[in-house]
C-alpha cells in the first residue's frame, strides 16, 4: 500500500486531509487527527472526486 501524502496546494496551517490512494480506492484522513482513522473511498467515488475537483480548479 502507498504511503500517505498530502496535496502540494495544501496550506502550513495543518488544515488539510491526507490520502493513501491503493488498487481499489483511496484512504482519506484528517491532517490534525491522524488516530481517529481513516474513511475509505471505492475506485470509481474516488476517480469521479478527482475529475470533479480537476474540473473546476
Amino acid at each position: 500500500m502507498n504511503d500517505w501524502h498530502k496535496s502540494t496546494y495544501s496550506n502550513t496551517g495543518g488544515n488539510c486531509v491526507e490520502v493513501r490512494e491503493h488498487a481499489t480506492g483511496a484512504d482519506v484522513r484528517d491532517t490534525q487527527n491522524r488516530d481517529a482513522g481513516h474513511l475509505t473511498v471505492p475506485r470509481a467515488e474516488w476517480t469521479a472526486l478527482l475529475a470533479g475537483v480537476r474540473s473546476v480548479a
